[in-house]
Order: C-alpha cells, then sequence, then structure tokens
C-alpha cells in the first residue's frame, strides 16, 4: 500500500525566488499587528483585568449554555463559564465591577439570585488587577525565556545563523498572533498566552527539520548555489511539514466548533500560529540564512554522526 502523499515526492518549487515578495508581505503582516495591537489594543480577558471567580456545584449535571445566556443578561460584562472536575463542577469568571468591594459582593448576589436555589456556592474570590497586572508581566516574561532558550538551543544545535533565521520567524509568528487577536478582539487569557508558546515549539519545530535537510545538502553539495540549495532542502521536508500541519489543524479545527466556548479562543490561536508558522519555516526562516553569512563548512568526511537521526534511520533501512 502506498503510502499517502499531499505533494508529490519530487517538487521542485523556487521558494526562495520569491523572498523578496514574502519579506515584503511579512513586514506589512508584522507592523500592522503592532499597529493594531498599540493601535487598538488586546481585549484581556479577566484573568489579567481581574474579577470574580465563583466555584459552583449543581444537583445534575450542569447546562453551561442555559447558565451562561442567563447570566450574560445581567449587564454584570464579560462572563465566562467552565466545568471542571465533574459535570457538576461550574467556575464563574464575572469582570470587575466599577467601584469597591461593596460592588463586587453585589455583583456576586446578583448571580446567586439568578442561578437555581439548588445551586451551591463553594467558593468566591476577588482577582484585582494588581494580580491581572503581574499575570500579563508573567506572560510576557513567559514569552521571552521561551524565546531565549530556543535561540540558545538553535545556536548549540546548528550555528549562530541558524538562530537568528528561527528567531526572526518565530517573532514573526506570535506578533502576528498578538496582532489577529487585537483586530478581532477576541478575549485574551492565560489560555491564549499557552497557546502562543505552544505556536513557538510548533513552529521551531518545523524550522528545526528543514534546517537539518539545510545542512545535510550544504556538506552533499559543494558547488550549488544557496539559493537553489535552500529551495531544495525545502521541498525534500515539504511533504512532511504539509502532512504535519495538516493533521493537526484537523483536529484544532475540531476544538474550535466543537469544544465549547472556553476552548474557542485557544483553538484559533493555533490554527492561526500553525497556518503562520508552517509558511515562516518555509519563506522566512530558511532565506533569511542568504543574508546572515551563512559558509559551507570544510568538512568533507561525511561524517554519519553530523546526519540527522531521521535521515541515518531512512538510510539504514533501505
Amino acid at each position: 500500500m502506498k503510502p499517502l502523499r499531499l505533494v508529490p515526492s519530487e517538487t521542485k518549487v523556487p521558494f526562495v525566488k520569491y523572498r523578496l515578495i514574502a519579506f515584503a508581505f511579512s513586514a506589512f503582516l508584522v507592523l500592522g499587528s503592532i499597529a493594531a495591537v498599540l493601535g487598538i489594543g488586546l481585549n484581556f480577558g479577566i484573568d489579567f483585568k481581574g474579577g470574580t471567580l465563583i466555584e459552583v456545584q449543581t444537583t445534575e449535571p450542569a447546562d453551561i449554555a442555559q447558565m451562561r445566556s442567563d447570566l450574560s443578561a445581567l449587564g454584570l460584562g464579560e462572563v465566562s463559564l467552565q466545568e471542571f472536575g465533574s459535570e457538576r463542577d461550574v467556575l464563574i469568571r464575572i469582570q470587575r465591577q466599577e467601584g469597591e468591594e461593596a460592588e463586587q459582593i453585589k455583583a456576586i448576589e446578583i448571580v446567586r439570585q439568578a442561578l437555581p436555589s439548588d445551586v451551591e456556592f463553594r467558593r468566591t474570590e476577588f482577582v484585582g488587577p494588581t494580580v491581572g497586572q503581574e499575570l500579563i508581566e508573567a506572560g510576557i516574561l513567559a514569552v521571552g525565556l521561551a524565546l531565549l532558550s530556543i535561540l540558545i538551543y538553535i545556536w548549540f544545535r546548528f550555528e549562530w545563523q541558524f538562530g537568528v533565521g528561527a528567531i526572526v520567524a518565530l517573532s514573526h509568528d506570535i506578533i502576528s498572533t498578538l496582532g489577529l487577536f487585537a483586530i478581532i478582539q477576541h478575549e485574551f487569557n492565560l489560555a491564549t498566552v499557552a497557546a502562543v508558546l505552544t505556536i513557538a515549539g510548533y513552529s521551531i519545530n518545523d524550522t528545526v527539520v528543514v534546517y537539518d535537510r539545510v545542512r545535510e545538502n550544504l556538506r552533499r553539495y559543494k558547488t550549488m548555489p544557496l539559493a537553489e540549495l535552500f529551495s531544495l532542502s525545502i521541498n525534500d521536508t515539504l511533504s512532511r511539514t504539509t502532512m504535519t500541519s495538516l493533521t493537526t489543524l484537523l483536529a484544532l479545527v475540531a476544538i474550535y466548533f466543537f469544544g465549547g466556548a472556553v476552548l474557542a479562543d485557544f483553538a484559533l490561536a493555533m490554527i492561526w500560529g500553525i497556518v503562520v508558522g508552517t509558511y515562516s519555516s518555509i519563506f522566512i526562516a530558511v532565506p533569511l540564512l542568504l543574508y546572515t553569512g551563512l559558509r559551507r563548512g570544510d568538512d568533507d568526511t561525511g561524517d554519519e554522526s553530523m546526519v540527522p537521526e531521521y535521515e541515518r534511520t531512512a538510510k539504514n533501512g533501505s
């Protein structure tokens, strides 16, 4: 039985030839995203803005959709609900009300009256704006440390030129994701931060696969022009890249449409991240190597230990 291939095995698309068009498009995308974040701003969720957290337990499996409809009609602003633990446990988040503690307590009483009398209120907590600011700073720190760790890994795994290309591509993916959320004004919360970090990991995985092939081809083809060699490397891994991206997207689309409101924003960020991450691995990370002073090594020994593991496995299997 022949393996499924979405892309023919011998593609010869001159990806690097179109690098200037890709660079111009990416520059427009990044600058537009920065302008959207600074001009429109992100729609921060309760995790960042502060609010009230209420844990309740119902006698029967909770009807989340009906509860969300009832509470959204109370005029308390943003309200989010999610199940946790069992089907009877529900976590309710209400945005912080204007005013001091008395207004927050009043909001809790309004929620209590709107829910059925058999609903048990098990826990109530306030998330103040100070805590929200700390979470914003922690989220920025987490993303920054992730990028730094990836840069160090790529630097030691390959050469510093590859690290520069990888970080530029990753920054492109993260900034464009933030721009998307600023434009569409979907809630930006801790789940979205987790999605951004996941996007970084997924994107670098794609980039490392292509970089492995680039490094191997640099040893194999000593006289081939670099632009042609880079396009060859991208084409060599194109089938794997498209298959991985498509299968991941199938799962994310299912989560977006059937996973409920709690997972929708996370899935949307991931869908966008997969698409833009695949694009940046092909059109940004590799073509940038032309401008970083990358040179072919002088080692012609063909050391097998320097060949990627999946390449050695393929050779041994054949």
